[in-house]
């Protein structure tokens, strides 16, 4: 329940454990913790008629019982957390709790503000000054150390990477004067051995032409005579063609001529044969040798056989016997 202003402030005067007397200005945030339609919360808020004093009063007490127990050196440096931890108390945990609570009337202090710490003996303020002074001396000469020794440190930072540029550049001036040099040497070089060169260059190139001719006369010289000895072999595989053909024809020609003979002859013979009669060549057969001379000369024959299937005759034989019988008619 919020029913007027949620802060309030007291002055306190408090020691410390080596007897520096402080006086002190807190200043509290509070609150009821009433629920809306709680009557019973609401009327023991009232319990208390003069609240601020009697909260006022509790809260000096820790205040300054935390206060004694700690020197004034130890106080001036951790006042916020010593009061609060003097006012709010520990958990279980050992953690600062963030309330103080009455439940007489149930207010709840949820924050102190440090307004104002003086002394009151004037030489402990005296003292307080000078120590304060001290210490903002030694502060500033510590900050004008720190920052002396910095603008020292990037002097020097500065320096360092000045010379490594310094050197840096001077390698890379001499690395760029090697090369030059080296150039000049080579220029030299080459103007000394360029007549040599070009000389050489133009011998390497007037045999590389005459390799290349060589080469290619010797390429044209297979190919002509790859093209004469393909023209002589079509030539006479044509001779040959041609004469086999010829030879094909002649033989056919030779061939029919002796059909014809042979057929001439045997329409001969078989008029021959037909003219005798069959009776006639019997009688042949069965007349005597001279007899048959006669007959066969009369026929006009030189010699005959006469043969049957079922009786072989060889013919070599036979040849040889007509031969001889016509060499000794004869």
């Amino acid at each position: 329940v919020h029913g007027g202003p949620d802060t309030m402030s007291d002055v306190m005067e408090v020691e410390t454990s080596d007897h520096a007397r402080l006086r002190l200005q807190l200043s509290y945030s509070w609150h009821f913790d009433v629920s809306h339609g709680d009557e019973e919360a609401a009327r023991l808020a009232f319990n208390v008629p003069d609240f601020v004093m009697d909260s006022c009063k509790r809260i000096a007490s820790r205040v300054r019982g935390a206060v004694a127990a700690e020197t004034f050196d130890t106080f001036h440096k951790n006042s916020a957390s010593i009061i609060s931890t003097a006012v709010f108390g520990l958990d279980e945990s050992g953690a600062p709790r963030t309330r103080l609570y009455f439940e007489s009337n149930r207010l709840c202090i949820t924050s102190i503000d440090v307004q104002n710490v003086e002394c009151t003996d004037a030489k402990t303020r005296e003292s307080l000054q000078k120590s304060v002074k001290l210490a903002i001396e030694i502060t500033t000469a510590s900050q004008e150390a720190s920052a002396r020794q910095y603008a020292e440190e990037r002097e020097q930072q500065a320096k360092g990477e000045l010379e490594r540029q310094l050197l840096t550049d001077k390698a890379d001036a001499e690395r760029e004067r090697k090369a030059l040099l080296q150039m000049e040497a080579e220029s030299r070089v080459i103007e000394s051995t360029g007549s040599s060169k070009a000389e050489a260059k133009a011998t390497a190139a007037s045999r590389a032409i005459e390799g290349e001719a060589a080469l290619t006369i010797a390429r044209l010289k297979a190919e002509a005579k790859e093209i004469t000895f393909a023209t002589e072999r079509a030539t006479l595989e044509a001779r040959r063609s041609a004469e086999l053909k010829y030879q094909h024809a002649m033989d056919d020609l030779e061939i029919g001529r002796e059909r014809e003979m042979a057929a001439i002859e045997v329409g001969k013979f078989e008029s021959a044969v037909g003219s005798i009669g069959a009776n006639t060549i019997a009688a042949m057969a069965q007349a005597g040798p001279e007899m048959q001379a006669k007959l066969l000369k009369g026929l006009g024959l030189e010699g005959y056989m006469l043969t049957d299937g079922n009786s072989p005759v060889n013919l070599f034989n036979a040849a040889n016997s007509l031969v001889g019988g016509g060499a000794t008619q004869n």
